[in-house]
């Protein structure tokens, strides 16, 4: 992954992806309806080949960001408002923590994750 390098008073400050990256994944697990950051893998519209993705990929062009998540959610989530503050709380982290402005989050559902309930003996 890229650095993004801004300039300072004092030198130059070098912020890795995988920072803004590791920013963003922690901020996804603390809202509520997120279950969790979607695997590596996706069967994509039922073919049997597989494709290998990141959860969280950062794209930057002229010192600001876009950033795609891909998430599993809870059964019974309300998705439009899931995402919704998935895309305020990874924006507002990633620009006050970096200093980097954020232009948008992209968010994809990938996945369903309903509870399992235990039988009863």
């Amino acid at each position: 992954m890229d650095n993004i390098e801004t300039r300072q008073p004092g030198g130059s400050l070098r912020i890795s992806q995988d920072v803004i990256a590791t920013i963003a994944g922690s901020v996804v697990t603390e809202i509520p309806g997120v279950a969790s950051l979607a695997s590596g893998n996706v069967n994509l519209k039922g073919l049997l080949k597989k494709q290998s993705f990141k959860p969280i990929t950062i794209e930057i062009s002229d010192d600001v960001a876009t950033i795609e998540v891909h998430v599993n959610l809870k059964s019974g989530a309300k998705i439009p408002e899931v995402a919704s503050a998935m895309q305020q709380a990874i924006k507002e982290a990633v620009q006050n923590m970096t200093g980097i402005a954020v232009a948008r989050v992209n968010v994809t559902i990938a996945g369903i994750v309903f509870d399992q309930a235990q039988p009863e003996l």
